[in-house]
């Protein structure tokens, strides 16, 4: 008789019917690649009434989480309920109980993932999460596993879907930014509060997660450095086009001698860059380690059966390890000891363009401002000002402290030859 492995599901929304339509679909397909049965057999939801949309036929509904993890029958719970506090409720007891427990929860991961994951070690169960970051990307098992190897110097991505279609948007049709984001909204690539993904928090969470992972030290969300992107204009997207940049929002997670720096924020990102050719709601993750060199994963970020796929193939990596008799045989503990960059540490270079006072004396102020922090110029551009007496200086200084970036731009927005900071951007040419 076939072995069966029993699955239970909490939530069962956009996600949860696309994990069960897979599996439904690819029912001959997952048992001759286990060698057994795999059956969702229970499901949490909110609403037992409501038209699932999915084919669950054979599944029990129950509107009571700790159904699904009491059941001694289920060995793989799988978390798609979303949410915080309850999630991290559910998870916690399913570990302790040494079921598997699969998540999509960014949120959760970029939160309590440390103590979730040393919570598994623990009960000798599994804990997976490919799809918290990158939708269908195979970004984290590629992490774990692919590059395993290597040392990671960099990850550089467009981890959020929604940001990425409204600079698109904004850089190819040349609307406005809140045009953009209407439209974003209305193809339901946007939610009605657009909070998360325009102020970088959903992107932050993710590099926080990519981050431990790439450097195996403990990264918290509290140590991501956030800008977000509602000040973007298609002045700015035109601008730096002539410059030969493209304008993306970005996430930078960097490792050196002096420890990590992670950032999520509007970039000038080289044309030549592979990341400046990302469009639309699709998302990107380039990598660069010591010994591969520079890779890059290209995907959809989010939806339905792309994030369900990579659900999916976490549930087939829990119940390969049921199988074989080595769940939760996984070593958590990192290799470096924590230590995250300061400002005074972290560097990169900047755009900035400001509408100066067009009298002589102007430049010399201008540089001695820079030149008092340690900011030496790359290029320098005055144009006309639209305004008599006026004049535009666009500045692109070579790389900088972010401490020292502060103080300048606290500085020109003192001086009594700035009348104001246009735009200011980080700059990144993509050298290695």
């Amino acid at each position: 008789m076939e072995k069966q492995i029993n699955v239970g599901m909490l939530g069962f929304g956009t996600v949860g019917s696309g994990v069960a339509t897979i599996i439904k679909e690819n029912e001959k397909q997952l048992s001759q690649k286990l060698g057994a049965v795999v059956k969702i057999k229970k499901i949490a939801v909110r609403d037992i009434e409501k038209n699932r949309g999915a084919d669950i036929n054979g599944s029990e509904l129950t509107t009571d989480i700790n159904d699904v993890i009491q059941d001694e029958s289920i060995q793989v719970i799988v978390e798609v309920m979303g949410g915080v506090e309850e999630a991290h409720y559910a998870i916690e007891k399913a570990l302790k109980a040494s079921k598997a427990v699969i998540t999509a929860n960014k949120d959760l991961m970029a939160l309590h993932g440390h103590t979730l994951l040393k919570l598994a070690e623990e009960h000798q169960a599994d804990l997976y999460y490919e799809a918290s970051v990158a939708g269908g990307i195979p970004i984290i098992r590629t992490l774990e596993d692919g590059l395993a190897s290597d040392r990671i110097s960099t990850i550089m991505g467009i981890v959020n879907g929604t940001t990425n279609y409204i600079l698109t948007k904004m850089k190819e049709e040349g609307w406005s930014y809140e045009d953009a984001l209407k439209e974003a909204q209305a193809l339901g690539f946007a939610e009605s509060d657009p909070t998360s993904d325009v102020e970088g928090l959903d992107a932050a969470r993710k590099m926080a997660i990519l981050a431990t992972l790439a450097f195996s030290m403990e990264v918290y969300l509290d140590d991501v450095e956030v800008t977000g992107m509602t000040n973007i204009t298609a002045e700015d997207m035109a601008l730096a086009e002539q410059f030969g940049y493209s304008v993306k929002m970005l996430g930078f997670a960097e490792k050196d001698e002096d420890g990590v720096d992670v950032a999520v924020e509007p970039v000038f990102l080289k044309s030549s860059h592979p990341l400046a050719a990302v469009r639309n709601e699709y998302n990107a993750v380039y990598v660069y380690g010591d010994a591969v060199g520079e890779t890059m994963f290209y995907g959809p970020g989010a939806g339905s059966m792309p994030t369900a796929t990579s659900v999916v193939s976490d549930v087939i990596a829990a119940c390969r390890n049921l199988l074989l008799g080595v769940a939760g045989a996984r070593h958590i503990d990192y290799v470096n000891d924590r230590q995250i960059k300061q400002e005074d540490q972290q560097h990169a270079q900047f755009f900035h363009r400001l509408l100066v006072k067009d009298k002589i004396g102007v430049f010399s102020a201008l540089t001695d401002i820079y030149g008092k922090y340690e900011a030496s110029l790359s290029s320098i551009i005055q144009r006309p000002g639209d305004t008599e007496g006026e004049a535009e200086v666009i500045l692109i200084t070579h790389p900088v402290s972010r401490k020292n970036h502060h103080k300048i731009i606290e500085e020109l927005n003192g001086s009594d030859v700035v009348k104001t900071i246009i735009s200011q951007y980080r700059v990144e040419g993509g050298d290695r």
